[in-house]
């Protein structure tokens, strides 16, 4: 398929917003149960809600420039019964919402004790809001993912491999991204929360990697069930194809197929090899051993940047390596 550069930013950016917002619910539910130190960091969640929120609403402006006629857009959220794409247009901006409310909660101070759970732990407006919030995020993940594992004749994607990746890709990036804000020295950071969110970022792409690396071990190995002979519907053992199956350039030349070789394929898929797996964990594991100081900030900051860039070289190599049936009548030649 021919990545698009609008959809490769839309499913990167959210992913990220998406894994900060875990990231920052996860800590709070941590000092909730007594797991961190119970330390008030309001001015850190808004903060870190309102970038979650900047990376979320990027990638919906981002969305708008895959639209043939960006004025129809809420037609999209009319097929929610049959359609992924349409329970993502629903999702995604309820998520906004109440990523949106959660950093106000934070921020204002808004946080009245709904219940008062086992163990003394209050359930305030802000716990609630996460709660909500984190349901949306993984509800997210899988209408975004759904979108293409649902595609029965696209081999690539339809898998469970699928869900996985976009969803652990998502958290680890967003939880490089947490780390990264805690130790920076603008807005309000929360040193005391590097080591659990580091952590975690090692943990989701040590996760992330395998899942990916699984993922690119069945890709390999898949065989196209259509062949030239069932592409043209002609049952002679012996079919060669000539040309490829128009005189110029066409809707189906370009939108089904990315017109790179197979030597630019290998060097994408070694790329983002190492910058979204290899090089993030060698940054945030030198950040963690050398503590709070410049240094560290520079080593997590570059982790979040580097893993991001390897994002979007995965994400081009996941659009360009679905092979589209049709690929088989217009885009081989002999």
């Amino acid at each position: 398929m021919r990545p698009a550069l609008s959809v490769i930013l839309l499913t990167t950016l959210i992913g990220v917003g998406q894994g900060l917002f875990l990231a920052l619910f996860s800590a709070q539910s941590y000092a909730l149960v007594g797991l961190l130190p119970r330390k008030d960091d309001p001015a850190f969640n808004a903060q870190g809600s309102a970038v979650a929120l900047a990376f979320l609403i990027a990638g919906l402006v981002a969305s708008f420039f895959h639209l043939g006629r960006p004025e129809r857009a809420w037609r999209t959220a009319t097929q929610w019964r049959s359609s992924w794409l349409s329970r993502e247009v629903i999702v995604l901006p309820a998520f906004m919402l109440v990523v949106a409310a959660y950093g106000a909660a934070h921020g204002f101070g808004w946080n009245p004790v709904i219940a008062v759970l086992p163990q003394r732990v209050l359930l305030d407006a802000g716990v609630a809001l996460g709660l909500a919030g984190t349901l949306l995020a993984f509800a997210l993940f899988i209408c975004t993912a759904m979108i293409y594992a649902c595609l029965p004749f696209l081999a690539e994607w339809h898998s469970p491999l699928t869900l996985l990746n976009f969803t652990l890709l998502g958290g680890a990036s967003g939880f490089t991204l947490a780390a990264a804000l805690a130790t920076s020295p603008a807005g309000a950071a929360a040193p005391h929360l590097v080591a659990f969110f580091a952590a975690w970022a090692i943990v989701l792409t040590l996760l992330a990697a395998l899942g990916r690396i699984a993922s690119l071990w069945r890709n390999a190995r898949l065989r196209p069930k259509s062949t030239p002979q069932s592409a043209i519907g002609v049952k002679h053992p012996s079919v060669v194809q000539k040309s490829q199956g128009f005189m110029g350039g066409s809707f189906n030349t370009r939108e089904f197929f990315h017109g790179r070789s197979a030597r630019v394929l290998r060097s994408v898929k070694w790329a983002f090899l190492l910058l979204t797996f290899v090089l993030p964990l060698a940054c945030i594991a030198l950040g963690l051993a050398r503590g709070q100081d410049r240094a560290s900030m520079a080593l997590l900051a570059a982790a979040f940047i580097v893993q991001y860039l390897g994002l979007l070289l995965e994400r081009w190599f996941f659009f360009a390596q679905a092979n589209h049936p049709q690929n088989l009548y217009y885009q081989a030649v002999s």
